[in-house]
């Protein structure tokens, strides 16, 4: 008769696939805080500690029916610490009498070949990595658990989130507080393509809208680039109705006019122009040197 493994093993087990699961299944990571979770854990417990019960009640009636002999050496076998049998298991080596008794009737030049079982901690490793590869088959083929589009997805939107509830408390920017930073550049971009890019094409070569890459501005109001364009976004042009005021209409705020006029000021003070050889829109208004500064 074998020894059992204790029970602590199992409750462990059972803890460590319950929050696997739920770290798996769980629509998002704070289960920990939820009754449901700890209820769930409770009842399992309760079920394995039933279990134990009658195991035990098992193990004595099997006991009961041992011989003398075998019930000393079950005896002896129960005094080994459980983690004590792993050790044993994985890294004991034989005595000559026990080879001798798990020596295969073969062998090739003097070499011959051991009956070893399997150490039980490869076994258990073996078992665990089969039950984990089959769960995360099933979680990532049928849930969004351990997609990469999903969770960039959810963190984006927490992110825009967190951003919004920002944007509520904090100061609105203005033509006099908007100072040019290069870290907007790159939302400035996607800000320029979703508001800009119908009339003043790609990157800013012009269209229907003036080439945004040259030294030739249609409006000029304010001293330095940054600023002018600044001013353009918040109110449109004077020329032409076609430019609206963005920000007086709601439709960005200054803080994303600060962004655009960044993204801006790159591609007309920072990189190269779009020339008509290269696709831009010819220069339009009249030649401009902007004051030096950003701001």
């Amino acid at each position: 008769m074998k020894t059992r493994t204790p029970i602590s093993i199992y409750i462990a087990a059972t803890i460590g696939l319950t929050i696997m699961a739920f770290e798996m299944f769980a629509s998002d990571s704070g289960y920990f805080s939820s009754p449901f979770f700890w209820a769930l854990i409770l009842i399992a417990i309760i079920l394995l500690l039933i279990m134990n019960s009658i195991g035990d009640l098992v193990e004595n009636e099997n006991f009961n029916r041992l011989s003398e002999e075998e019930k000393k050496q079950y005896l002896a076998d129960k005094k080994v610490p459980y983690y004590q049998k792993l050790w044993n298991s994985a890294f004991k080596k034989q005595s000559v009498t026990e080879e001798k008794d798990i020596l295969i009737d073969h062998g090739f030049d003097g070499i011959t070949e051991l009956d070893n079982s399997l150490p039980k901690w490869w076994i258990g490793l073996f078992w665990f990595g089969c039950i984990f590869c089959a769960v995360y088959l099933v979680a990532f083929s049928f849930t969004d658990y351990a997609h990469p589009e999903v969770e960039y997805t959810k963190e984006a939107k927490t992110m825009l989130a967190s951003i919004e509830e920002y944007e509520k408390t904090a100061p609105q920017i203005n033509l006099e507080s908007a100072k040019y930073s290069a870290d907007n550049i790159a939302e400035g971009q996607e800000l320029f393509k979703t508001n800009c890019v119908t009339c003043h094409g790609d990157g800013g070569k012009g269209g229907i809208g003036p080439n945004l890459t040259d030294t030739h501005w249609i409006n000029i109001k304010e001293k330095s680039l940054f600023k002018n364009v600044f001013w353009m976004l918040e109110n449109g042009s004077p020329n032409n109705p076609t430019m609206r005021p963005f920000i007086k209409e709601g439709t960005i705020t200054g803080r994303d006019a600060e962004k655009i006029a960044a993204y801006i000021y790159h591609i007309n003070q920072e990189t190269a122009p779009i020339t008509t050889a290269q696709g831009g829109a010819a220069p339009q208004g009249e030649e401009v040197k902007w004051e030096n500064g950003n701001n």
